[in-house]
């Protein structure tokens, strides 16, 4: 399984172009190894939109769902740096979704990155899971490295007390990550299998969007440091 562990948070979020200098500083330099250090994270990316919105998104891999509730993490939510509070109250249109990881097919991950979101309900999610096992095969396509599928938890997605995310009726999404070299590569993918002739029984994504990776962080990346 080529990401790491079984549970993931997603964020996206846009930003006024005033505050996006010290926003992408405070990612870089505090936010992301802030949150890679808690006990149960593995790693963590950071993407910009190619063709997306919101503009920024990261990708947060732990080794279980319950990692993100965590008491470590809890502890975390409830003590923001200074810095902390001070960039998420400029965040704009932010989504976080708490989510298992269900499927996860191919070896490795890319520089580019196709994120599809599906709304299935309770009737068609056991059919939607069962096409995903094949739809996220990534075969032998050019330029795809690995596809992978995320359930939400709705009880553990949305807002925080100091985490200003949207609440809407997409608690229960699904996102398809669709990882490849370059970003041709991904929107192909998410054309052939998510939005054209062939996609059934899949209707149009509530959206589809394509990121390019800015920067990527492990856990034994800050235990070397």
């Amino acid at each position: 399984m080529p990401l790491a562990g079984t549970g993931m948070l997603l964020t996206s979020m846009n930003i006024d172009a005033a505050d996006e200098a010290d926003f992408n500083r405070w990612y870089d330099r505090e936010h992301l190894e802030e949150r890679v250090a808690i006990e149960g994270f593995l790693e963590a990316r950071r993407y910009v939109a190619h063709a997306a919105t919101p503009k920024y998104l990261s990708l947060y891999s732990t080794a279980t769902l319950e990692v993100l509730d965590s008491p470590a993490y809890r502890a975390r939510l409830a003590n923001q740096t200074e810095w902390s509070r001070r960039s998420m109250a400029h965040f704009k249109n932010m989504l976080r979704v708490v989510a298992r990881i269900t499927v996860s097919k191919g070896t490795g991950r890319g520089a580019a990155l196709g994120l599809v979101r599906l709304r299935p309900t309770a009737d068609n999610a056991g059919s939607w899971r069962d096409a995903l096992q094949e739809n996220l095969m990534p075969g032998d396509r050019d330029g795809i490295i690995s596809m992978h599928l995320l359930e939400s938890e709705p009880e553990l997605s949305g807002a925080t007390a100091d985490i200003p995310a949207v609440r809407n009726e997409g608690a229960r999404d699904w996102f398809v990550l669709i990882d490849g070299t370059h970003v041709g590569a991904v929107s192909a993918a998410i054309a052939e299998r998510f939005t054209g002739p062939a996609a059934a029984p899949f209707p149009l994504p509530v959206s589809v969007g394509t990121y390019s990776l800015m920067w990527d962080l492990a856990k034994s990346d800050i235990a070397r440091g």
